[in-house]
């Protein structure tokens, strides 16, 4: 037996054990989990590494939570902002701008007067997602939390830009699933920040496909993982035949363009 679910909690078996453990009360931290998935070989403390099979059950709606309601609307916020709150995500393979262009279109929206907040990767995995792998389980759970954290901040009267490479089209659909619980329709916009691997890996910013080609990072999107390329974006930045300059434009243009801008009537439910 390689492991069993226990009810509300995990339950770590190692692989090949006759008998399964005692129900772990507080999941483990997982980064230096190996693999895709919640699977691997994690280190002891004596250096051996132990095989073991991770499995998160389901949790039960909790019974004993209770929203509390904001006492100032959103409608107010926006009102006093002179703009709509709403999500942008940016997608995109490592290298083709995100963070860049991320923080530029904050300060230009800063001086703007728009209520703006940016969301990017590696801040967040410095943080709130410190305990997580570069699974695919991992990343999932690391988009999970960001979404709904841009939903909060979008809810509350800010635009709030999320730059994070996010590879797989599920999780950015549950990206847009977390601000429709919160938000009017037409409120969450994917970006495809597009440039080619050739290109990133050329640009290679931080060395990580340098890293990732020498085999020092497994899992690396794009070198051996998957990106899958949004279907449908509201906008596609190609950051491969335009400047941080023009792109930055395009950017603000449809920022204005979806959410208002301070001074301007707010633009129309949607689209």
């Amino acid at each position: 037996m390689c492991g069993e679910v226990c009810e509300g909690a995990l339950r770590i078996v190692p692989v090949g054990s006759p008998a399964p453990l005692l129900p772990s009360p507080h999941p483990p931290k997982r980064e230096n989990i190996l693999g895709r998935g919640l699977g691997g070989g994690m280190p002891r403390r004596d250096g051996r590494i132990i095989n073991l099979m991770v499995h998160a059950a389901p949790m039960p709606p909790n019974t004993n939570i209770t929203p509390i309601a904001h006492r100032v609307s959103l409608e107010q916020r926006e009102s006093r902002s002179g703009h709509v709150g709403g999500v942008l995500w940016l997608t995109g393979l490592s290298g083709a701008g995100k963070s860049t262009l991320a923080f530029a279109l904050e300060e230009r929206l800063f001086h703007d007067r728009y209520q703006i907040a940016v969301l990017d990767g590696d801040n967040i995995r410095g943080a709130l997602s410190a305990d997580l792998s570069f699974s695919h389980a991992d990343r999932t759970e690391n988009i999970r939390r960001v979404a709904h954290v841009a939903a909060l901040f979008a809810a509350i009267g800010f635009v709030c830009i999320s730059a994070f490479i996010s590879p797989y089209r599920a999780d950015r659909e549950m990206a847009r699933r977390a601000a429709t619980r919160h938000l009017p329709t037409g409120r969450f916009h994917e970006v495809y920040i597009r440039a080619g691997l050739e290109t990133c890996e050329r640009r290679d910013p931080k060395g990580l496909y340098k890293k990732a080609r020498a085999g020092e990072i497994r899992g690396f999107t794009a070198v051996d993982d998957v990106y899958e390329t949004p279907e449908r974006p509201s906008l596609v930045i190609d950051t491969t035949t335009d400047t941080v300059a023009q792109s930055l434009g395009k950017l603000a243009d449809f920022v204005r363009a979806r959410f208002g801008a301070p001074g301007i009537d707010q633009p129309s439910e949607q689209r």
